[in-house]
């Protein structure tokens, strides 16, 4: 009876699973305010279902909507929409610890365990640290992307409104979520309107990826400022981020450049600027400055990719993770070349990590897989836009080519739990709920190895 209370006790202590349940009380709560008469612009109360998954698409910072915001939502429903996308894109847990840390209240171990498992960190040393540093530069970075965007918002919609979307499209760009309050004229338009604005473009392109770095690769660059005394994780990121937005820029680029329906119809400079902001925001952002409805295949398919793949571990963004890819990248190189040891700048990398990297690329493949047939079947949808659409949700991404109103409540349904399966991450939630005695079983059961055909 005493051993059953002590792994109940461990169970209910599990970190990763008070992280998972944090975002699941955050939608929850959300969900019961967007339901308010009080939250819709209109008076009346909107439905649970549209409730829950705008409560879900913000907590997890996607930014998928089944009703436009800026049509559907008051100023209430609206600004708890954007706690939601703060809360959800700094973590529950870290904004939790500002508290403890306003009152100068110690913070205990348990809580630095948990801060580790929000954060994605490997180990505690330093954490509260690196808590206290993410907030501070959180805030400065959306207080100046929300001045810039006033420069624009102001003139267009009147001081207040204009103020409010300074701070809203900041907040939401920096946490990586592409909601918008764009639509009055509208709906689903995003920042359309801006797409030869480069203030607003880049504003934008600019908090998004320094949101998507993640938070100990801000606290390395700070500390250390030259390239040669940076972590080989933090040059892993940054190298693996350049790559990404450059390729994803020049492949757009060329594919779309005719297009009429995307970038077909602009001058040149218009063509590069927003070709870059697409294949930004390919990168868990969520805002569109074109119609995303207009993209060729090789774009979406593009897409789908760089959406998965996503930001950075301890970031707002979603995805399986730069670095997580390029350790899959290595290990395939040091296979090709017949090596066991996967290697990089006088480091080997772990092989549990090499482990946990594949398995978290093919569980990922198979939830796009599962989840692209289950909506073009159930909708009868092309499986390259119910592609797009999985791809947007597991990434948390928020882009879409127009369906995610239209889908049957099942789909929704599907669609809002891989939203949040893609937040909290795959493996954080396969860790949160699995057995702690089947994993002690493991670990202390060996069996004899055995040779099996490969290729």
């Amino acid at each position: 009876m005493r051993r059953k209370f002590h792994l109940l006790k461990r169970r209910a202590l599990n970190p990763t699973r008070i992280v998972a349940g944090s975002f699941a009380v955050i939608i929850a709560l959300g969900t019961l305010l967007l339901t308010l008469p009080l939250a819709s612009r209109d008076g009346q109360s909107a439905n649970v279902l549209t409730s829950l998954f705008t409560a879900t698409s913000s907590t997890c910072v996607t930014g998928l909507v089944v009703a436009d915001t800026a049509t559907q939502w008051s100023f209430f429903g609206q600004v708890v929409i954007l706690a939601m996308i703060q809360l959800g894109g700094l973590g529950f847990i870290t904004v939790m610890t500002l508290f403890s840390l306003v009152v100068r209240r110690k913070i205990g171990l348990s809580e630095r365990l948990i801060m580790v498992s929000s954060l994605n960190l490997n180990n505690m040393s330093g954490v509260v640290r690196l808590v206290r540093f993410t907030l501070k530069w959180t805030l400065c970075f959306e207080g100046m992307g929300a001045l810039l965007l006033m420069t624009r918002f102001i003139p267009a919609y009147g001081w207040g409104q204009g103020v409010w979307m300074g701070v809203f499209h900041a907040v939401s760009a920096f946490c990586n979520a592409g909601f918008d309050i764009l639509g009055l004229d509208k709906p689903y338009q995003s920042l359309v309107p801006f797409q030869n604005d480069p203030v607003v473009l880049f504003a934008v392109m600019a908090l998004i990826v320094i949101g998507g770095l993640g938070f100990f690769v801000w606290s390395d660059i700070a500390q250390n400022r030259r390239w040669r005394k940076l972590t080989l994780y933090t040059k892993l990121v940054l190298v693996m981020t350049a790559a990404l937005l450059l390729i994803g820029w020049a492949i757009l680029a060329a594919v779309e450049w005719h297009n009429p329906e995307t970038l077909g119809e602009m001058s040149v400079g218009g063509k590069l600027m927003n070709a870059l902001f697409q294949s930004v925001t390919f990168r868990t952002a969520g805002f569109s400055a074109i119609d995303q409805g207009g993209l060729r295949d090789t774009s979406q398919a593009l897409g789908c990719i760089l959406m998965l793949i996503g930001g950075s571990s301890g970031s707002t963004a979603g995805g399986i993770k730069t670095v997580t890819v390029a350790v899959l990248g290595l290990s395939v190189l040091a296979g090709f070349r017949g090596r066991s040891t996967v290697t990089i700048g006088g480091r080997s990398i772990d092989r549990r990590q090499q482990t946990s990297a594949t398995t978290l690329m093919l569980t990922a493949l198979l939830f796009f897989l599962i989840g692209s047939m289950f909506l073009s079947l159930f909708d009868a949808i092309p499986f390259m836009d119910a592609g797009f659409e999985v791809a947007s949700a597991l990434g948390t991404v928020g882009l879409t080519v127009g369906i995610t109103p239209m889908l049957s409540i099942p789909c929704r349904v599907f669609l809002i739990l891989l939203m949040y399966l893609g937040r909290v991450g795959i493996l954080s939630c396969s860790i949160a709920f699995s057995s702690p005695r089947a994993v002690a079983r493991e670990t202390k059961i060996k069996y004899p190895v055995t040779d099996v055909m490969i290729g």
